[in-house]
Protein backbone atom coordinates (compact mmCIF):
# COMPACT_ATOMS: atom_id res chain seq x y z
CA UNK A 1 0.00 0.00 0.00
CA UNK A 2 1.42 3.63 -0.67
CA UNK A 3 1.41 6.45 1.25
CA UNK A 4 -1.16 8.30 -0.49
CA UNK A 5 -3.29 5.01 0.30
CA UNK A 6 -2.36 4.70 3.45
CA UNK A 7 -2.83 8.35 4.25
CA UNK A 8 -5.81 9.75 2.61
CA UNK A 9 -3.10 11.61 -0.16
CA UNK A 10 -4.32 12.35 -3.99
CA UNK A 11 -4.32 9.42 -5.76
CA UNK A 12 -1.97 8.96 -8.64
CA UNK A 13 -4.45 8.85 -11.72
CA UNK A 14 -7.50 11.89 -11.12
CA UNK A 15 -10.91 10.59 -12.57
CA UNK A 16 -11.76 11.18 -16.22
CA UNK A 17 -14.63 13.07 -15.36
CA UNK A 18 -15.45 16.29 -12.63
CA UNK A 19 -19.05 15.80 -12.05
CA UNK A 20 -18.33 19.42 -10.31
CA UNK A 21 -16.49 21.04 -13.20
CA UNK A 22 -20.11 23.10 -14.56
CA UNK A 23 -20.89 24.55 -11.03
CA UNK A 24 -16.72 25.28 -10.47
CA UNK A 25 -17.00 27.31 -13.81
CA UNK A 26 -20.34 28.69 -13.12
CA UNK A 27 -18.99 30.04 -9.71
CA UNK A 28 -15.45 31.57 -11.28
CA UNK A 29 -17.74 33.15 -13.77
CA UNK A 30 -19.38 34.59 -10.96
CA UNK A 31 -17.06 35.56 -8.76
CA UNK A 32 -16.25 39.43 -8.41
CA UNK A 33 -13.37 41.11 -9.59
CA UNK A 34 -11.97 42.16 -6.31
CA UNK A 35 -12.28 38.78 -5.02
CA UNK A 36 -9.61 37.79 -8.32
CA UNK A 37 -7.60 40.43 -7.20
CA UNK A 38 -7.16 39.17 -3.81
CA UNK A 39 -6.20 36.06 -5.34
CA UNK A 40 -4.08 37.07 -7.24
CA UNK A 41 -2.36 39.14 -4.36
CA UNK A 42 -2.23 36.11 -2.18
CA UNK A 43 -0.25 34.24 -4.72
CA UNK A 44 2.04 36.60 -5.27
CA UNK A 45 2.76 36.77 -1.54
CA UNK A 46 2.99 32.87 -1.38
CA UNK A 47 5.62 32.68 -4.22
CA UNK A 48 7.41 36.08 -2.68
CA UNK A 49 7.45 33.55 0.91
CA UNK A 50 8.04 30.65 -0.89
CA UNK A 51 11.43 32.73 -2.65
CA UNK A 52 12.58 34.03 0.54
CA UNK A 53 12.41 30.56 1.98
CA UNK A 54 14.34 29.25 -1.17
CA UNK A 55 16.91 31.68 -0.13
CA UNK A 56 17.56 30.51 3.65
CA UNK A 57 18.32 26.85 2.17
CA UNK A 58 21.84 25.97 2.84
CA UNK A 59 23.63 24.89 -0.77
CA UNK A 60 25.29 21.52 0.20
CA UNK A 61 28.60 22.14 -2.02
CA UNK A 62 28.75 24.94 0.76
CA UNK A 63 29.72 21.57 3.32
CA UNK A 64 33.13 21.74 3.84
CA UNK A 65 33.62 18.44 5.39
CA UNK A 66 37.44 18.32 4.49
CA UNK A 67 37.27 21.62 6.65
CA UNK A 68 34.46 21.43 9.03
CA UNK A 69 33.07 24.19 7.78
CA UNK A 70 29.67 25.04 6.52
CA UNK A 71 30.84 28.24 4.56
CA UNK A 72 27.14 29.74 3.62
CA UNK A 73 27.40 31.45 7.27
CA UNK A 74 29.96 33.91 5.72
CA UNK A 75 27.38 35.94 3.17
CA UNK A 76 25.24 35.87 6.02
CA UNK A 77 24.54 39.41 7.36
CA UNK A 78 22.66 40.06 10.45
CA UNK A 79 19.44 40.21 9.01
CA UNK A 80 20.26 37.05 6.70
CA UNK A 81 21.28 35.32 9.80
CA UNK A 82 18.79 35.86 11.79
CA UNK A 83 16.03 34.97 9.17
CA UNK A 84 18.00 31.55 8.88
CA UNK A 85 17.81 31.13 13.02
CA UNK A 86 13.88 31.86 12.99
CA UNK A 87 13.55 29.70 9.64
CA UNK A 88 14.86 27.24 11.84
CA UNK A 89 12.56 27.63 14.80
CA UNK A 90 9.48 27.52 12.82
CA UNK A 91 10.43 24.58 11.29
CA UNK A 92 11.09 22.58 14.70
CA UNK A 93 8.16 24.38 15.50
CA UNK A 94 5.31 23.31 13.46
CA UNK A 95 3.09 22.49 16.21
CA UNK A 96 3.53 25.80 17.86
CA UNK A 97 1.17 28.84 16.91
CA UNK A 98 2.25 32.05 15.39
CA UNK A 99 2.36 33.73 18.89
CA UNK A 100 4.52 31.00 20.55
CA UNK A 101 6.61 31.18 17.49
CA UNK A 102 7.49 34.52 17.69
CA UNK A 103 8.58 34.62 21.24
CA UNK A 104 11.68 31.99 20.03
CA UNK A 105 12.43 34.25 17.44
CA UNK A 106 15.98 36.43 17.66
CA UNK A 107 15.74 40.63 16.30
CA UNK A 108 18.35 41.28 13.62
CA UNK A 109 19.70 43.64 15.37
CA UNK A 110 21.23 41.60 18.11
CA UNK A 111 22.95 39.97 15.13
CA UNK A 112 26.26 41.99 14.28
CA UNK A 113 27.08 41.63 10.61
CA UNK A 114 30.63 39.96 10.32
CA UNK A 115 30.71 39.33 6.08
CA UNK A 116 33.69 41.42 5.90
CA UNK A 117 35.76 38.40 7.46
CA UNK A 118 36.95 36.58 4.34
CA UNK A 119 38.83 33.71 5.57
CA UNK A 120 37.30 30.45 6.28
CA UNK A 121 35.23 30.25 9.90
CA UNK A 122 37.94 27.53 11.39
CA UNK A 123 39.28 27.13 14.99
CA UNK A 124 42.79 28.58 13.62
CA UNK A 125 41.03 31.53 12.78
CA UNK A 126 39.03 31.84 15.03
CA UNK A 127 41.08 34.26 17.40
CA UNK A 128 41.85 36.72 14.75
CA UNK A 129 38.14 36.67 14.19
CA UNK A 130 37.62 37.74 17.68
CA UNK A 131 40.10 40.55 17.80
CA UNK A 132 38.74 41.75 14.38
CA UNK A 133 35.28 42.40 16.06
CA UNK A 134 35.78 43.28 18.79
CA UNK A 135 36.53 47.01 20.38
CA UNK A 136 38.69 45.37 23.04
CA UNK A 137 39.86 42.10 25.00
CA UNK A 138 41.24 43.35 27.91
CA UNK A 139 41.80 41.25 30.93
CA UNK A 140 38.58 41.22 33.26
CA UNK A 141 38.23 43.45 36.59
CA UNK A 142 38.99 40.59 38.92
CA UNK A 143 35.68 41.92 40.50
CA UNK A 144 33.00 40.46 40.19
CA UNK A 145 34.00 36.67 39.62
CA UNK A 146 32.81 34.37 36.81
CA UNK A 147 32.07 37.62 34.55
CA UNK A 148 33.42 36.98 31.15
CA UNK A 149 33.92 39.43 28.59
CA UNK A 150 33.08 36.91 25.53
CA UNK A 151 31.01 33.62 25.81
CA UNK A 152 31.48 30.98 23.17
CA UNK A 153 28.44 28.98 22.88
CA UNK A 154 29.55 25.51 21.10
CA UNK A 155 27.56 22.41 19.91
CA UNK A 156 29.44 19.82 22.55
CA UNK A 157 31.81 19.29 25.00
CA UNK A 158 34.39 17.76 22.38
CA UNK A 159 33.89 20.63 20.21
CA UNK A 160 33.91 23.47 23.42
CA UNK A 161 37.59 21.70 24.50
CA UNK A 162 38.85 22.39 21.17
CA UNK A 163 37.85 25.87 21.04
CA UNK A 164 38.95 26.05 24.72
CA UNK A 165 42.99 25.10 23.12
CA UNK A 166 42.61 27.28 19.96
CA UNK A 167 41.97 30.36 21.79
CA UNK A 168 44.73 29.72 24.17
CA UNK A 169 46.94 29.15 21.85
CA UNK A 170 45.42 32.08 19.41
CA UNK A 171 44.88 34.68 21.69
CA UNK A 172 48.73 35.34 22.28
CA UNK A 173 49.57 35.63 18.93
CA UNK A 174 47.02 38.22 18.47
CA UNK A 175 48.73 40.41 20.77
CA UNK A 176 46.26 39.27 23.36
CA UNK A 177 48.04 37.81 26.49
CA UNK A 178 47.08 36.35 30.03
CA UNK A 179 43.86 35.35 29.64
CA UNK A 180 41.91 32.94 31.45
CA UNK A 181 39.39 30.95 29.33
CA UNK A 182 37.29 29.02 31.45
CA UNK A 183 35.32 25.50 30.15
CA UNK A 184 31.89 25.35 30.76
CA UNK A 185 30.40 22.30 29.29
CA UNK A 186 29.42 18.75 30.83
CA UNK A 187 31.83 16.51 29.92
CA UNK A 188 33.90 15.10 32.34
CA UNK A 189 33.44 18.16 34.31
CA UNK A 190 30.61 18.82 37.35
CA UNK A 191 27.85 21.54 37.86
CA UNK A 192 29.20 21.81 41.38
CA UNK A 193 32.48 22.19 40.50
CA UNK A 194 31.89 24.85 38.11
CA UNK A 195 29.53 26.56 40.16
CA UNK A 196 32.45 26.92 42.42
CA UNK A 197 35.76 27.97 40.16
CA UNK A 198 33.11 30.66 39.09
CA UNK A 199 32.45 31.87 42.07
CA UNK A 200 36.12 32.12 43.69
CA UNK A 201 37.78 33.30 40.05
CA UNK A 202 37.63 35.82 37.09
CA UNK A 203 37.15 34.81 33.72
CA UNK A 204 37.37 36.23 30.46
CA UNK A 205 35.94 33.86 28.04
CA UNK A 206 33.39 31.19 28.76
CA UNK A 207 33.54 28.51 26.64
CA UNK A 208 30.83 26.01 26.73
CA UNK A 209 27.47 23.86 25.77
CA UNK A 210 23.97 25.73 26.15
CA UNK A 211 22.44 23.77 28.47
CA UNK A 212 25.29 23.47 30.70
CA UNK A 213 25.52 28.28 30.34
CA UNK A 214 22.59 28.20 30.84
CA UNK A 215 22.52 25.94 33.95
CA UNK A 216 25.58 28.63 35.52
CA UNK A 217 23.76 31.43 34.89
CA UNK A 218 20.60 30.18 36.89
CA UNK A 219 23.48 29.15 39.62
CA UNK A 220 24.04 32.90 39.40
CA UNK A 221 27.69 31.50 39.05
CA UNK A 222 27.83 32.61 35.52
CA UNK A 223 27.90 36.73 35.22
CA UNK A 224 26.97 38.74 32.80
CA UNK A 225 28.37 42.07 34.04
CA UNK A 226 31.38 42.04 31.91
CA UNK A 227 29.54 40.65 28.51
CA UNK A 228 30.52 41.93 25.57
CA UNK A 229 29.36 39.54 22.80
CA UNK A 230 28.10 35.82 22.26
CA UNK A 231 29.74 34.44 20.02
CA UNK A 232 27.85 31.29 18.34
CA UNK A 233 30.10 28.40 17.13
CA UNK A 234 27.09 28.02 14.14
CA UNK A 235 29.98 27.45 11.02
CA UNK A 236 31.27 24.04 12.49
CA UNK A 237 29.88 20.91 11.00
CA UNK A 238 30.24 17.34 12.23
CA UNK A 239 31.52 14.36 10.62
CA UNK A 240 27.80 14.14 9.47
CA UNK A 241 27.88 17.54 8.00
CA UNK A 242 25.55 19.01 10.81
CA UNK A 243 25.72 22.20 12.93
CA UNK A 244 24.46 23.62 16.01
CA UNK A 245 21.27 24.79 14.29
CA UNK A 246 20.28 21.38 12.89
CA UNK A 247 19.56 19.28 15.38
CA UNK A 248 16.13 20.10 17.00
CA UNK A 249 17.45 19.77 20.61
CA UNK A 250 20.33 21.65 20.17
CA UNK A 251 19.10 24.47 18.31
CA UNK A 252 15.85 24.79 20.82
CA UNK A 253 18.54 24.40 23.73
CA UNK A 254 20.80 27.34 21.86
CA UNK A 255 17.55 29.64 21.42
CA UNK A 256 16.61 29.24 24.94
CA UNK A 257 19.84 30.30 26.06
CA UNK A 258 20.32 33.43 23.22
CA UNK A 259 16.62 34.66 24.30
CA UNK A 260 17.33 34.93 28.04
CA UNK A 261 16.67 38.04 29.75
CA UNK A 262 20.34 38.76 31.01
CA UNK A 263 21.21 39.23 27.33
CA UNK A 264 17.58 40.54 25.78
CA UNK A 265 15.55 41.73 28.43
CA UNK A 266 12.80 40.53 29.24
CA UNK A 267 10.71 42.89 27.16
CA UNK A 268 13.25 41.75 24.33
CA UNK A 269 14.68 45.23 23.95
CA UNK A 270 18.22 45.18 24.62
CA UNK A 271 20.97 42.93 23.23
CA UNK A 272 21.62 44.85 20.06
CA UNK A 273 24.97 43.86 18.37
CA UNK A 274 25.64 41.68 21.20
CA UNK A 275 25.68 38.38 18.88
CA UNK A 276 28.23 37.52 16.87
CA UNK A 277 27.70 33.94 14.51
CA UNK A 278 30.94 32.82 13.73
Amino acid sequence: MSDSDSEGGVPLIEAAFDPTSTSKKRKAEAEPEASKDNKKAAKKAKRKEKKKQKAKEIDEDDLDQELGVNHSFERMDGQLLADYVNARTRLYGKDLSSVELEDKFISARTVQDSTSWSEPRTTDNLSAFIKRHSSTLKATPSKPAGAPHTIVVTASGIRAADVCRSLKSGLPKQGTKDLNVAKLFAKHLKLADQVAHLKKNKIDFGVGTPDRLSALLDEKALSVANLKRVLVDVSYIDQKKRGILDMKDLHEALLKFLLRKEFVGEERQGGDGLFLFY
